[in-house]
């Protein structure tokens, strides 16, 4: 089982957290779900000329669909393993689904990848060079997830469920690596 964030030290004090919610998307996604099911529901049934079920029946049937696909997406394998970013003026930290956190600082960051694959928003951090991660606790579980890109192996993390959002945390590690590094995050 990774640590949870407070369980960590920040290694500044101007860290922001980022982390994984997953009552968080469910709302969100059942609260979209749902206006748009309601909002649907009477264009399908004048475009089939039909009557029309009661309010109540329609409302029903919204609640189970939205409550149905949130639910689903929630749980889903990947969706809903904790992950937690924690991003200060010493560097990067990373715990990605239910891996032990890292901490990268800035100078052992080669480049920031913030890109999407199909649904997911998928958050890649290439390092310098692999001796230069620091895991932040006594490891159990092992380092987030690698990859192989074109610019090295990469640490991996799902930022699907991650809030404030993925914007916010886009921005703030832009902020960090033109500061830092003089490098923007890339985006594909």
């Amino acid at each position: 089982m990774s640590f949870a964030p407070e369980q960590v030290e920040a290694p500044a004090r101007d860290a922001v957290l980022f982390r994984s919610s997953p009552a968080r998307s469910f709302a969100t996604l059942f609260a979209a779900l749902l206006i748009a099911y309601l909002l649907a529901s009477p264009a399908v049934a004048w475009f089939a000329r039909e009557t029309g079920d009661p309010w109540w029946v329609i409302a029903l049937q919204a609640i189970a669909v939205a409550a149905g696909a949130a639910g689903l997406y929630t749980v889903s394998a990947r969706a809903a393993l904790p992950t937690w970013v924690r991003v200060s003026e010493v560097g990067l930290e990373l715990a990605a689904q239910d891996s032990d956190p890292i901490l990268l600082e800035w100078q052992d960051v080669s480049a920031v990848v913030i890109r999407r694959v199909g649904l997911r928003t998928v958050l890649e951090v290439v390092p310098g060079d692999m001796d230069t991660v620091h895991p932040v606790q006594d490891a159990a579980d092992g380092a987030p997830a690698l990859t192989d890109t074109p610019r090295g192996q990469a640490f991996t993390a799902d930022l699907s469920q991650v809030w404030p959002n993925p914007k916010a945390l886009r921005r703030e590690l832009e902020h960090w690596m033109l500061v830092k590094k003089n490098q923007p995050v890339r985006r594909f």
